[in-house]
């Protein structure tokens, strides 16, 4: 699947099962809960943190799904195109950052 037919998959989701999308300051919310419940797994898997019983059942794969969903909910109501965001994003960073982390003696 392509980030393309993702968003239009989601977009087909929403409008068949989900009524509306939320308002796009909600999403802006919910984006930034699902981070935090992926990073509460990432800090017990390879961080300092112990499990609790509640964080076992957690799939780290389902909480990345979770924050990509959400995200694609806001690039569609906001009018953008992920795919062309993430290229011009990757074109950037390769101009900017071409040599600086090869310089980098830390790495």
């Amino acid at each position: 699947m392509t980030i393309d037919e993702a968003q239009q998959q989601v977009d087909d989701w929403i409008k068949t099962y989900g009524v509306r999308y939320f308002s796009e300051l909600t999403n802006m919310a919910i984006l930034t809960e699902e981070v935090g419940e992926l990073a509460r797994i990432m800090a017990r898997t390879y961080g300092d943190q112990s499990f609790k019983k509640s964080d076992l059942e957690k799939d780290l794969g389902d909480e990345m799904a979770d924050v990509l969903w959400v995200l694609m909910c806001l690039a569609n109501q906001t009018g953008v195109n992920l795919t062309e965001a993430l290229q011009k994003n990757i074109e950037k960073k390769t101009q900017r950052d071409k040599d600086r982390h090869k310089q980098n003696p830390k790495l």
